[in-house]
Order: C-alpha cells, then structure tokens, then sequence
C-alpha cells in the first residue's frame, strides 16, 4: 500500500473529485464539514476551507480544526470571496497557512498540494496516542495496555486508534465504516460487527476487559478515565 494524502474541502462539489495517483502516492479528496473529519487521516492532510458557510463562517471553522489536535499540523488554505487585503490577513490571522480565490478547479487544488507536498518529508499524523493506560504507536500500527502488546489486526488497530481520537463518545456503526472509509460496503453492519469481537478479544488479551463498552441500539464507546 502506497502513501495516502487526504484532501478536505468545504465545497461539495470538490469533495466528489476523482483520487490522484502520483508516483507511490495517492491524493484523494473528502468533505469537510463544520467539525474535524469524521474519518482516520492517513498521511498529510489537506485543508481548503471557504471564506462563507452555510453554518459558520469559514474563520471560525479554522479556528476550530487548528484546536483539534490531529489538524494542528494539517496544511490549510483560506478561499476568499474576492482578493482582499484585510480577509487575507483575517484568514492568516485565524490559523490558515495560505489563501486563494475561490472556486478551485480540481487541478489548480492538485497543483497546489503538489507544490508543497514533499512526499515522505511532508508533515506526518500525530505518531503517538496516550490516553491514561492506553499507549498507540500510529506509525508502527501497535498498541498497548499497561505496557502488554494488544494483538490487532490492521482494521482493527484502525478502529482503535478512531476511538482513541473520540474516547467517552458514542460512535455508531455508520460513522466507524466511514472513518475506515469502507462508506461502500452494503454489508457493514456485519463488517462492524467482526471488527469489533476481534477488537474486544485483542483487548481482553491485554487485560483491559472494560475498555470499550457497547450501548445497544446506538453503538460502541470507549472508556477512558
């Protein structure tokens, strides 16, 4: 599996662009909603935010992703109505780390990400998650629980690690095949299911029995103190 980069974008219509194949890396696109993305991100991140919104304004929906610390590092760009002064000093004021006008086309997007987009030097996820006795190595897809290796699948360190970003919090079987992107898969109730039991076996190994907790009819949490 090649190296993924993860391109957010406000517009909908952006977020329907095809994925990029470029030599080992693949850049694909997603929709940015007035939250953080609901979905793991995998290698550099993204971000194209426009100047008005439906809910928020676009300065304040970066002030927001810049507080997240996933996004902390993410590469964001401010698309502004018209070419002013003062909304691009507003944007750089608010997190953003360059501004354009908008609408981008998916290429002028694509040769921007290009640009910066170093490949393997470009700027890595959060490498280590530390939640009380919960340790997760994202670069070397591992965890431990008490310092006692949790056996996992790929899928299954995946879901984890997604907990882990939203411990205490209910997430449904719809958000975790998404999160995964498996959106496209027409049996993923059933696929949840098996992630996880084998989730939960991994966990008891460990030793952490109570760790995640399901509540029936809504979905999983997991337990963080």
């Amino acid at each position: 599996m090649g190296r993924q980069v993860s391109i957010f974008s406000t517009d909908r219509d952006c977020a329907g662009y095809p994925p990029f194949a470029h030599g080992e890396t693949t850049y694909s696109f997603h929709l940015l909603g007035a939250v953080a993305p609901v979905r793991l991100i995998d290698g550099g991140a993204w971000l194209f935010i426009d100047w008005l919104l439906p809910d928020l304004s676009g300065l304040e929906l970066c002030r927001r992703l810049r507080a997240d610390p996933r996004l902390q590092a993410a590469h964001v760009t401010m698309l502004l109505e018209e070419d002013s002064q003062d909304d691009r000093r507003r944007a750089l004021a608010a997190g953003a780390d360059d501004y354009a006008v908008g609408p981008l086309s998916r290429q002028a997007m694509l040769d921007r990400v290009l640009a910066l987009d170093a490949g393997a030097a470009a700027i890595p996820p959060q490498q280590q998650l530390s939640l009380g006795e919960l340790q997760i190595n994202v670069a070397g897809q591992q965890a431990a629980w008490q310092g006692r290796l949790i056996p996992l699948r790929p899928n299954e360190f995946r879901v984890l690690r997604f907990m882990a970003e939203h411990p205490n919090r209910i997430l449904t079987r719809q958000e975790l095949v998404v999160a995964l992107g498996k959106a496209g898969d027409p049996d993923y109730l059933r696929t949840v299911d098996v992630w996880i039991k084998r989730l939960r076996f991994g966990l008891k190994v460990a030793g952490a029995n109570n760790l995640l907790r399901t509540v029936h009819g809504r979905g999983y949490v997991l337990d963080i103190l």
